[in-house]
């Protein structure tokens, strides 16, 4: 059902036009599908053609209409625009509300170490490693900064009071997984983040960002750091270049980024600000 609203909603305004130069369906032509597809570029290209296809697909399957006009319309390569760095303040904003130490170290560890809301739930007390300084995610050794370490030491601490008979052997828990052995639910994991404008996704898509930014728009070093396939660094490091470039010619420092002040804000709140990026 929510698919359904999203399409209608996707279509709604070229169905409005169309009903006032057509009294049904089938009048539409294939022309008027491009004409309409000619003003929308991009994902909303793609997204439009998907809605307008699976609404005429439907009616000619019911004998609505007789033929299909988006049949062989091609959605055509998407192109991706310039990723832009988190504001600031947003970043500010996401740190101010979370107050739990679970919370605290779910952000650290999508904002430090790029980790997506899946792999974090998903993460076991095995994956950290206090001792040795590193941290496992995604089956990739990365080094323990120091504010990641500070942020699970005070969660792990948290939790040994709070559920110390605990079987969960993952590293993050609730009172829900606490008398299980299963991971947080997705929705926990994002919680403390609902409304915000730098999501935990948001934060990691950033984190990516800022390597190239600050390491250089290169490749091969954003695949060995995080992990990431072909076409995905090749994106990232095509935004840090059109960014770098766009800072030298209005003549501003913008290559520090601004993930630094979210490690900052942490620190200024009672922990130590992080050295050991890799």
């Amino acid at each position: 059902m929510h698919t359904v609203w999203g399409y209608l909603n996707r279509i709604r305004p070229v169905l409005l036009e169309w009903s006032s130069r057509y009294d049904h369906l089938r009048e539409v032509a294939r022309d008027d599908i491009l004409s309409h597809l000619s003003t929308v570029h991009g994902s909303q290209r793609k997204h439009t053609l998907v809605a307008l296809r699976s609404l005429f697909t439907r009616a000619k399957n019911n004998g609505t209409i007789f033929k299909n006009p988006t049949s062989r319309i091609r959605v055509g390569q998407q192109e991706h625009g310039v990723i832009q760095p988190l504001d600031p303040g947003h970043v500010q904003s996401s740190i101010a509300v979370v107050a739990r130490p679970a919370d605290r170290l779910v952000l650290a560890l999508a904002a430090v170490h790029a980790a997506r809301p899946g792999v974090i739930r998903r993460l076991h007390l095995d994956d950290l490693d206090i001792g040795n300084r590193r941290l496992l995610i995604d089956g990739r050794v990365r080094p323990l900064d120091e504010l990641t370490l500070q942020l699970a030491l005070a969660w792990l601490d948290h939790r040994r009071r709070r559920w110390p008979d605990t079987a969960n052997l993952h590293l993050l828990i609730n009172k829900q997984t606490a008398l299980e052995t299963g991971p947080i639910s997705g929705v926990s994991v994002s919680a403390a983040l609902r409304g915000q404008t730098a999501t935990l996704d948001r934060l990691r898509v950033d984190r990516h960002l800022e390597e190239a930014l600050v390491h250089g728009p290169d490749p091969l070093h954003l695949a060995e750091v995080f992990g990431l396939d072909e076409k995905t660094t090749i994106r990232y490091a095509n935004s840090a270049r059109a960014l770098l470039a766009q800072t030298a010619e209005h003549s501003t420092s913008r290559s520090t980024k601004e993930l630094g002040p979210a490690r900052g804000a942490l620190k200024n709140d009672g922990h130590a600000d992080s050295t050991g990026r890799a």
